[in-house]
């Protein structure tokens, strides 16, 4: 983990609210796990106190750039997007436990579905997953078809399937919904997205092995402010609790109470 000032190459409006970012700094040479997170100071005043933690979409470790897809919707985000190519960016990370790469061998198949800003994630290890000469499939869920994003990026990976929630793109339905339809064989699923959907994969699907990577808000992001913890799933007591952005955001299925 490193905190330091990195400088913004670029950034570009690609969704509805969807916005890519692309800095350069020393602490991307640490970037080798797809699934972490950066913690963002999105100004240079007192307000927002608070950092944005916000998911790694893609790295470029020899040329020490990184690329985040973040989406515009409150106060932090939204002073975020006015940054321009040339300022300085305060980053914290990287940060939790990613995806486990090594849950699958050489010739086996994964299943990556991902559900809004859920997606940006997914790439990374996408890639990383066909470094590994791994099949990889991708399911992706978006409310339309002006907030999608990414697609062709991914589809150039592997076979990738789209729903959205009205239709206008793809599938029309939910991601749950296409899995249930097609049933694309696989050996492991990796996910992130909204806690309702990943709950609907965990019912409907009900994966032999999977993984989870959690969203959820967070204080300081290093584990000392207790704000992102999640019950545990298997606790007869009710008080047993996991820190999304130390002991996470990714989970093995069973482990976080959806």
């Amino acid at each position: 983990m490193i905190k330091e000032w990195t400088t913004i190459l670029h950034q570009e409006q690609i969704a509805d609210k969807i916005y890519e970012l692309t800095f350069e700094g020393e602490l991307v040479e640490q970037m080798t796990e797809p699934g972490q997170f950066l913690h963002i100071r999105v100004g240079e005043q007192y307000m927002p106190l608070l950092r944005r933690p916000i998911s790694i979409c893609d790295v470029d470790l020899e040329q020490k750039r990184c690329t985040i897809l973040y989406r515009a919707e409150g106060e932090g985000t939204r002073l975020l997007s006015k940054k321009r190519a040339g300022d300085s960016l305060d980053i914290l990370g990287p940060l939790g436990n990613g995806f486990p790469l090594d849950a699958l061998q050489e010739g086996e198949t994964a299943l990556l579905i991902g559900g809004g800003i859920g997606v940006p994630p997914l790439y990374y290890l996408s890639r990383k997953l066909v470094e590994r000469n791994i099949r990889v499939k991708h399911v992706l869920g978006y409310a339309s078809k002006k907030d999608a994003f990414y697609v062709e990026k991914f589809d150039q990976l592997g076979e990738t399937f789209v729903t959205t929630i009205d239709g206008s793109l793809g599938y029309q339905g939910f991601v749950t919904d296409y899995v249930l339809k097609e049933n694309p064989q696989y050996d492991v699923l990796y996910t992130c997205g909204p806690t309702p959907m990943m709950k609907a994969i965990e019912e409907q699907l009900n994966p032999a092995r999977a993984y989870y990577s959690f969203e959820e808000r967070m204080g300081c992001g290093i584990g000392a402010c207790f704000a992102c913890v999640c019950p545990v799933k298997e606790d007869p007591t009710g008080t047993e609790y996991r820190k999304i952005c130390s002991d996470g955001p990714v989970f093995p299925q069973g482990v976080i109470q959806l």
